[in-house]
């Protein structure tokens, strides 16, 4: 009979000393569990919906650093130009929440490649076709494309992350949707520089659409065992599901998200036309300052990622245990 560190040399394939240990199927198959509990498969799920993520917020910020371009391009105002960021928004808040009941009913993985094709169809049809009116248009579509992204990703990673790794998890996937964000502007503009604004949108449909693909190429995505939820908030039941939205956590979180939004939509939308206008600051100076505070946002995220494995207070500052 072998002792634990045979069993530790046998996973990682050292052939001297299975041959003698060949023999003890018990054995065997306490090693294949010790190489299975080594390799978390969940890991390259985190890593596949946190890519969605990252092109979400792309998706989001697209229109903010090329806005001087679109304005030139079809000699409208900057109030004019709002119009597309109302639809946008309009749309991607009536559609959330029935987005989150499609995710319980059809799955989050198929709508999550719906939503990225969805969106990257919308900037090729505003990038290909010279008209405002089908730019705001398209916009609303990208709304609807944007829709899908939270339930279903948080679907997912609730699904197939383990409960004690579930807050890094969350943190890495928020970090990479704060990476999009903060990556756009000068992503966005290199490509302007080469082929134009219109180009740039392409291109940004390009990424989701590459991303789509790896989504609907990957497999590895079993369930973690989970508690059992209560018939009355069962996907299948409406009425539980309303009775969750109504709960004080989920109205409270609403909240706190309601004026998140108001403060960072201003700020990542406007601030790089604000600053030339106020300051004359260049669109790339302006763009970079952008770019600094998205990218601290998000490492900043990536931080409380981990101190919320540190806590189990999670709804008060501090770390206490």
């Amino acid at each position: 009979m072998g002792n634990p560190l045979q069993m530790h040399w046998i996973a990682g394939g050292v052939q001297g000393i299975v041959a003698p240990l060949r023999g003890d199927s018990r054995l065997m198959t306490q090693t294949a569990e010790v190489l299975t509990a080594s390799r978390p498969s969940y890991v390259r799920l985190v890593g596949v919906v946190s890519a969605a993520h990252f092109v979400s917020h792309y998706y989001i910020i697209l229109l903010a650093p090329l806005m001087p371009f679109v304005r030139d391009a079809y000699g409208v105002s900057y109030t004019e130009i709002g119009l597309a960021f109302t639809a946008f928004n309009i749309v991607s808040a009536v559609g959330q929440t029935p987005a989150g009941f499609l995710v319980d009913r059809i799955g989050a993985r198929a709508l999550l490649v719906v939503g990225l094709l969805t969106g990257a169809a919308a900037l090729i049809i505003a990038g290909l076709i010279d008209s405002f009116w089908m730019l705001v248009a398209m916009f609303a579509l990208l709304g609807v494309g944007n829709t899908v992204y939270h339930p279903a990703d948080y679907a997912l990673l609730s699904q197939h992350v383990p409960s004690d790794r579930i807050g890094q998890a969350f943190s890495v996937h928020t970090f990479a949707g704060m990476l999009g964000s903060a990556v756009a502007p000068a992503s966005l503009l290199i490509m302007q520089s080469q082929w134009g604004w219109r180009g740039a949108f392409i291109g940004a449909a390009v990424l989701g659409i590459a991303v789509a693909a790896i989504l609907i190429a990957f497999r590895d995505h079993s369930p973690v065992q989970t508690k059992s939820v209560p018939a009355h908030v069962t996907s299948g039941d409406t009425l539980g599901g309303w009775r969750l939205l109504m709960s004080a956590p989920i109205l409270l979180n609403l909240f706190f998200f309601a004026l998140l939004a108001m403060i960072s939509a201003g700020l990542y939308n406007y601030s790089v036309v604000a600053l030339g206008a106020l300051y004359g600051t260049p669109v790339t100076t302006a763009n970079a300052a952008l770019t600094g505070n998205l990218l601290w946002s998000a490492i900043g995220v990536l931080l409380g990622g981990l101190l919320v494995g540190r806590t189990t207070q999670l709804h008060r500052d501090g770390c206490e245990d």
